[in-house]
């Protein structure tokens, strides 16, 4: 079975897909190109004599039963180069993974509609607020949101996602053993139980190690159509992400941010050079020429009727999130009424409470 080959090379820590990728076309077979001699690896141009003998080294200790047998155990599905599933826009860049492990429902994500959403791990309120409304705009539609399972942007990317009925595939820098950051356990389990796939070029036991990180963003924008930047200083991994999307010839998107935070230089160098602008969801679709299929959700299926003091605070909630003073205000309900009908409408999922007295719209 040529997949065990294929699990072995991408078990040694100390060779990359490149490798891989130069035996395996000189060889034109995964099993001869695993089982290469030093001579023959000699004839590969190049392929360096360290390199070689570190390979040669490294592949001696490797037990192929065993280790595939690591990645069944887990539970892990595969693609590798060979696979005919293996997706599109991943193979069509220069550096494609050799083996892509995932856990989930990877084949029922769009990867035809793929978006990929990058950023700074210490985002604003504003920039986390701006990417959620955003995302909302493509609610219940075929798009696919892939980002890197990382805190800040990564994270509002793939729970806005799953909140507005979209599928969602995280990219992450570590074998699939590994949860980074831990406090992203639930959102990785939501993911791989039918909200989409996590997915890593690494054998599951690799550790998430700093110089995988950029690494892996060529995934991130390499399976997708365009991506966009939510924001992102002059020095960030974002950035790196940005650069490999025009590498890859795919869609670069900025979303524009307070010009006092640092964590839009970046989005304002990328739109000078022409990064396309985006301030709401049909941006993205003009920008990929998507025409989107919209699906109704569960709860749009079900909305419940509301009174009309419920329609009145409801309609005030339709821009920005407000505190029980300034619905008062704008209302003109006496408090208890107020009150009441808040309540009432958190019980029926229109709205919810965002910290201390105030509420949104969900």
């Amino acid at each position: 079975m040529k997949s065990k080959y294929w699990i072995a090379f991408s078990s040694i820590e100390q060779i990359d897909s490149t490798f891989i990728q130069s035996l395996y076309n000189y060889f034109g077979d995964i099993e001869k190109a695993f089982n290469a001699t030093f001579d023959e690896l000699k004839n590969i141009e190049g392929l360096s004599v360290r390199k070689s003998e570190n390979f040669l080294k490294y592949r001696d200790k490797v037990d192929l039963d065993r280790t595939f047998a690591e990645v069944e155990t887990r539970g892990i599905n595969f693609l590798t180069l060979e696979d005919a599933k293996y997706p599109k826009m991943l193979k069509n860049i220069a550096n494609p993974p050799a083996v892509l492990y995932y856990k989930g429902k990877l084949f029922e994500c769009n990867l035809e509609k793929t978006l990929a959403i990058v950023g700074s791990r210490k985002a604003s309120l504003n920039g986390k607020d701006d990417l959620r409304k955003i995302i909302s705009g493509l609610s219940n539609t075929d798009i696919c949101i892939v980002s890197g399972l990382a805190s800040g942007i990564d994270t509002v990317a793939h729970t806005s996602a799953i909140e507005n009925n979209i599928k969602t595939i995280g990219v992450i820098a570590s074998g699939l053993d590994h949860i980074y950051p831990a406090s992203n356990k639930t959102l990785y389990q939501n993911i791989e139980n039918g909200y989409g796939a996590v997915v890593s070029e690494y054998y599951p036991t690799f550790e998430p190690i700093k110089f995988r990180f950029p690494q892996r963003n060529r995934i991130i924008s390499g399976l997708s159509y365009g991506t966009l930047v939510a924001e992102a200083s002059l020095k960030s991994g974002a950035l790196i992400t940005a650069n490999l999307t025009l590498e890859q010839g795919r869609e670069l998107m900025c979303i524009p941010g307070l010009i006092s935070n640092p964590n839009t230089q970046g989005i304002y160098k990328l739109l000078k050079n022409g990064a396309t602008l985006v301030t709401e969801s049909d941006d993205i679709l003009n920008a990929l020429n998507w025409e989107i299929k919209k699906e109704l959700s569960n709860e749009q299926l079900t909305l419940p009727m509301m009174t009309d003091e419920e329609d009145i605070i409801f309609k005030n909630l339709e821009i920005e999130e407000k505190g029980v003073d300034e619905l008062l205000a704008l209302t003109s309900l006496k408090l208890d009424d107020l009150l009441m009908n808040l309540t009432t409408m958190e019980l029926k999922g229109i709205i919810k409470q965002c910290g201390g007295d105030r509420y949104k719209k969900v």
